[in-house]
C-alpha cells in the first residue's frame, strides 16, 4: 500500500470517526450540539496532523457561514418583530379554529403549512413563519414541540428538491445540465414523498391524541399569555388550561407539555393586551413582509443584506425610539445567540472537515468502494449513497466533489448525467437534518428541543421519504434500476 493510499485510508477512518463520536456525544445528551461542534472537529483535527494549520481551516469555515450568521442573526430579528406586532396572530386563531379538539389536525395542518411556505426555497425563512405561528399553540394545547420539528423538517426537506432550492440547481451546475431536465421528471416522486410526510404527521397526530387525550378548546387560549415560559401543568384538568390528558403512551415524551418548554423569543403571541401590539400597522408590516419574500424568491439581493435592510424597516416602522429598538432586539437575544453559537461552531466541523482533506479521501474511498458489478445500477447507488453522504457533508461537497465522479464512472455504463441528477437529489429529506444544515439549527433552536430529540425521531422517518422518493423515480423510469 502506497503512501498516499494509507493517508487516504487515514483520513477517511478520522472522518467517519469524528462523525461518529460527534453524533454519539448529542445523541446521548453528553455534550451540547455547540460543545460538541467545536472540541471534537478540533481533537480529530490535530490528530490528523493539521497542526497550527488548523486555525486557518477553522477561519476558512467561519468565513463560509458568517454570512449565514448573519441571515439568521437578522431574519431572527425580523419575524420577531412581526410576531411582536401581531401580524400572526389570526393565523394562530385560524389554525385553533381548525384544529377543533383533534391533535391529528394540528400536526397535519403543520406539515401542510410547512410545504407551503417552503415553496420559496428558504428552510430558515420556513421554520421561522412555521415556529412563529404554531409553536405556542403546541405548547398551550400540551402538543410535543418535538412533533412540529419532524413534522416542519420532513415537509422542508421533502420540497427542497426545488429547482430553486439548492440541491438541484448545485447538481445541474456540477455536470453542467439543465436544472428543468432534473427536477420535472421527479415531480410524481415528489407528490408521492409528500403523501409519505402526511402520512407520517397524521400518525405523529394520532400518537398525540393518544399520549394527551382529545383536547378542550377553550375560549383562554385565544388570550393566553406566555405561552412558553409557564401555564398550567397538563396533569390534570385545570381551570384555567385549554386541555385535558389522557392516560396513554408517553412515546414522544412528557418534558413538552403545555407550559414545560423553555422560555423563548416567541412566548405570549397570543396575548391580544401586550405593549408591543400595532393593530394600525398591520398592513403595512404585512406589505414589508410579502415584499421582503417576494425579493427573496427573485434572487436579485444577497439574503443577508435583504434580511438587515428588512429588521431595518421593522425597527425603525414599529418601535421608532431607541429604547423601544433595544427592547426589541433583547427580547429575542436569547434565540440569537443559540442558533448563531450553532452556525458559527458548525463553521468548525465543516473547515476541520474539508481543511484537513477528509472530505475529499472520503469522496474517492467511496467511488473506489463500488464494484464492477453495481456499475449498471449506479444511478441506484448514488441515491442511496446520497441519503448518508449529504449528512454528513454540505451540498456543494456532495454535489461538486462526490457526485462529478460518480457520474463519470456511470457514463461508462451508459447512464446520463441527467438521471444521476435526479437520483442524487433523493436524500435531501435526510440532509435537511444534519447539523451542518444552519436551517435544522434555527428550528430545533426556536422550539427548544434538543438536537439528540428531533433526530431520534427524525432520522427513521426521512430516510423513509429519501427512499420512497428514489423508488418512486426509478418506477416512472426518471432514474434506471
Amino acid at each position: 500500500m502506497t503512501t498516499t493510499r494509507i493517508e487516504t485510508t487515514m483520513l477517511v477512518a478520522l472522518g467517519l470517526g469524528m462523525v461518529a463520536t460527534f453524533m454519539y456525544l448529542i445523541m446521548t445528551k453528553r455534550a451540547t450540539p455547540v460543545v460538541a461542534l467545536i472540541l471534537v472537529p478540533v481533537a480529530f483535527g490535530l490528530f490528523a496532523g493539521a497542526g497550527l494549520g488548523i486555525s486557518d481551516m477553522i477561519s476558512d469555515g467561519i468565513k463560509d457561514l458568517a454570512p449565514t450568521a448573519a441571515m439568521l442573526f437578522f431574519a431572527i430579528v425580523f419575524f420577531g418583530i412581526m410576531i411582536d406586532v401581531g401580524l400572526f396572530d389570526p393565523i394562530v386563531r385560524a389554525v385553533v379554529r381548525l384544529v377543533r379538539n383533534d391533535p391529528a389536525r394540528l400536526v397535519v395542518g403543520t406539515a401542510i403549512l410547512a410545504a407551503v411556505v417552503s415553496l420559496d426555497g428558504d428552510g430558515s425563512t420556513t421554520f421561522i413563519i412555521v415556529t412563529s405561528a404554531l409553536l405556542p399553540l403546541y405548547l398551550k394545547l400540551g402538543v410535543s414541540p418535538v412533533v412540529l420539528t419532524v413534522t416542519a423538517g420532513l415537509a422542508n426537506g421533502t420540497l427542497n428538491i426545488l429547482p430553486w432550492g439548492g440541491p438541484t440547481a448545485r447538481a445541474a451546475a456540477a455536470l453542467k445540465i439543465d436544472a428543468a431536465d432534473v427536477f420535472v421528471p421527479m415531480v410524481p416522486s415528489l407528490v408521492v414523498a409528500m403523501i409519505v410526510v402526511l402520512a407520517f404527521a397524521y400518525h405523529l397526530g394520532l400518537m398525540e391524541r393518544r399520549r394527551i387525550g382529545r383536547i378542550e378548546i377553550r375560549e383562554s387560549i385565544l388570550v393566553g399569555a406566555g405561552v412558553a415560559s409557564g401555564g398550567s401543568s397538563t396533569d390534570g384538568p385545570s381551570n384555567d388550561g385549554p386541555i385535558r390528558r389522557a392516560s396513554g403512551s408517553a412515546d414522544l415524551g412528557d418534558e413538552y407539555t403545555a407550559g414545560g418548554g423553555e422560555g423563548d423569543a416567541f412566548s405570549g403571541v397570543l396575548d391580544p393586551h401586550r405593549a408591543t401590539l400595532r393593530p394600525r400597522r398591520l398592513w403595512v408590516n404585512a406589505a414589508l413582509t410579502v415584499g421582503l419574500l417576494a425579493v427573496l424568491g427573485a434572487d436579485v439581493i444577497a439574503i443577508p443584506v435583504l434580511f438587515m435592510i428588512a429588521a431595518g424597516l421593522a425597527l425603525v416602522i414599529n418601535f421608532p425610539h431607541i429604547k423601544e429598538q433595544q427592547a426589541a432586539i433583547t427580547r429575542h437575544s436569547s434565540s440569537i445567540v443559540s442558533v448563531v453559537a450553532m452556525v458559527l461552531a458548525a463553521a468548525v466541523l465543516t473547515g476541520v472537515f474539508t481543511g484537513t482533506g477528509m472530505v475529499e479521501a472520503l469522496a474517492h474511498w467511496l467511488t473506489g468502494a463500488i464494484p464492477d458489478w453495481m456499475g449498471p445500477h449506479l444511478a441506484i447507488v448514488t441515491g442511496l449513497l446520497s441519503i448518508p453522504l449529504t449528512f454528513l457533508m454540505s451540498n456543494d461537497a456532495f454535489y461538486f466533489g462526490v457526485l462529478p465522479v460518480l457520474s463519470e464512472t456511470a457514463s461508462r455504463y451508459g447512464i446520463d448525467p441527467t438521471e444521476m441528477a435526479r437520483a442524487s437529489i433523493t436524500g435531501q429529506p435526510f440532509h435537511m437534518q444534519s447539523p451542518l444544515v444552519p436551517a435544522i439549527l434555527l428550528l430545533v433552536a426556536l422550539a427548544a428541543v434538543p438536537l439528540a430529540d428531533h433526530h431520534k425521531k427524525v432520522l427513521w422517518r426521512a430516510a423513509v421519504v429519501s427512499v420512497t422518493m428514489l423508488g418512486v423515480g426509478a418506477l416512472v423510469g426518471a432514474i434506471p434500476f
